[in-house]
């Protein structure tokens, strides 16, 4: 990975918002290999760096992974079918690692048959 502002890399890993960063690196809550930071701007690589927010080390947030799906006929939109009928996760489970959707979409067309 690239440099990036400390900021983005906190916001990006889920903690809180940019402007909520900003004000955890002002208050001298953030420090970058064992060195606090203050200053507004300064840069680091999540991937080489050990960041610190509040003594916690920041790790980096989980790809999304987004799929679109045309469900066959005979599969049940569910995660688990007591009926033993095949649901739409059994089309699914090779998908990225420990793949477990916590949303769902179903776009509605007029011309499927089921």
């Amino acid at each position: 990975m690239a440099l990036e502002r400390l900021q983005k890399i906190i916001a990006a890993a889920g903690l809180t918002s940019r402007r909520k960063a900003e004000e955890l690196i002002a208050q001298g809550r953030v420090a970058v290999n064992g060195q606090t930071v203050t200053e507004l701007g300064s840069k680091a690589d999540l991937a080489q760096d050990h960041i610190k927010v509040d003594g916690k080390l920041l790790r980096e947030a989980e790809r999304h992974v987004y799929l679109l799906l045309n469900k066959p006929k005979g599969y049940v939109t569910t995660v688990s079918d007591p009926e033993g009928r095949p649901t739409v996760m059994d089309l699914v489970k090779n998908v990225g690692r420990a793949f477990t959707p916590s949303v769902a979409w179903i776009i509605p067309a007029r011309d499927c048959c089921c």
